[in-house]
């Protein structure tokens, strides 16, 4: 499974975050570098599609997708050099897949540490462009003599020096706009820039209603890419963690409740859970039936018997052919059985690419 990190100052809030998205007990606390160690855990996937689906097979049991998600030690300026826990924070940043960004924008004088979201983005991007541009000046000379002997090499070095071009700018790889291709071709260096972001901004209950304002100016930030780069690379969420982490503790009716009287609808944490979801390339599939409705995550792109695989070996090895139909087709029509009669189900083969929100049956012979 693939992992999103959370990183941030000290007192970011990110490791209420974790707790808030796995259910954990990570210890929180208002002095800096409480998280020594990474804590790993499992964020449940909130999913409406996979409740309606459960609702109409009248499942006895829904399983949801999830997203693993590691708390990493915080970071403080000078990491890079090995300030604070510097090195354990570098570290923890090059065994994950993508990075969730927490920002803290409340303020409380009993709890230590940096406010302002604009000065602690531009505090954690320097840091991790310094980290990068150190392992791109220690590899370059080596890489450069390669490709004066194997010449298959030299888009890879082309790649390199472009990165070197980039971080010695100041600007993180994740927003120079320079495409997935340059990304692979970097691969094996482990830059920490070059994953995807993920920015959370934490809010205090106070700035609830201001939210919009000060989301909007940390997406502002990270627009501000090269002439002719995409746009906005990065996508920025407002929440209250401390008020989420509080309504995850409760049952669903009382969070329901806390969060509407609040006026936030379902939460942020169902739409932090999403985005991280999505942010690591996750899609999802379903199996619906009166036993059990589940999501099943694979990586986008997949085809029908890799996604067979997901849920066991066997039915990758024996595919003969998958039955889809989308699931919001399948809601309108009431039920598979009523799918089947209508001629609505699809059979695909093995160059099938399947969809997110597809709903499968495999028929397998081993």
């Amino acid at each position: 499974m693939e992992r999103i990190g959370l990183v941030g100052l000290p007192n970011s809030g990110k490791t209420s975050l974790f707790n808030a998205l796995t259910g954990g007990s990570a210890m929180v606390a208002s002095h800096p570098f409480t998280t020594t160690e990474t804590s790993v855990g499992v964020a449940a996937l909130p999913d409406a599609r996979l409740d309606a689906l459960s609702e109409m097979s009248r499942s006895r049991k829904t399983v949801r997708a999830g997203v693993e998600v590691v708390d990493i030690a915080g970071l403080v300026a000078g990491s890079s050099t090995g300030e604070g826990l510097g090195n354990r924070f570098l570290a923890g940043i090059r065994e994950v897949d993508a990075l969730c960004v927490v920002l803290r924008a409340f303020d409380d004088p009993e709890v230590a540490g940096e406010n302002d979201p604009l000065e602690a983005l531009g505090t954690l991007e320097l840091e991790l462009v310094l980290a990068d541009l150190a392992t791109v000046d220690a590899q370059l000379d080596k890489r450069r003599k390669a490709a004066r002997v194997d010449k298959s090499l030299s888009a890879q070095l082309e790649s390199i020096e472009e990165a070197q071009s980039v971080l010695s700018a100041g600007t993180p790889l994740y927003r120079a706009g320079l495409g997935p291709e340059h990304s692979h071709a970097r691969r094996e260096l482990f830059l920490l820039t070059d994953k995807p972001v993920l920015v959370v901004v934490n809010l205090g209950e106070d700035q609830l209603d201001k939210a919009e304002p000060i989301v909007d100016g940390i997406s502002a930030a990270l627009s501000d890419a090269p002439p002719g780069a995409p746009g906005a690379p990065v996508e920025v969420l407002g929440a209250c963690v401390q008020l989420e982490a509080e309504a995850a503790q409760l049952t669903s009716s009382e969070r329901l409740e806390l969060l509407e009287g609040f006026g936030l609808g379902e939460g942020a944490l169902a739409r932090v859970a999403r985005a991280a979801y999505h942010l690591i390339g996750r899609r999802t599939f379903f199996t619906t039936g009166d036993k059990e409705s589940r999501a099943w995550s694979f990586r986008s792109g997949a085809t029908a018997p890799e996604c067979a695989g997901v849920i066991h070996s066997d039915l990758q090895r024996g595919f003969i052919r998958a039955e889809v139909i989308h699931y919001d087709e399948l809601l309108q029509l009431g039920s598979w059985t009523a799918a089947k009669s209508a001629g609505k189900l699809r059979l695909e083969g093995k160059e099938y690419h399947v969809a997110d929100g597809d709903v499968l049956e495999i028929r397998f012979n081993v």
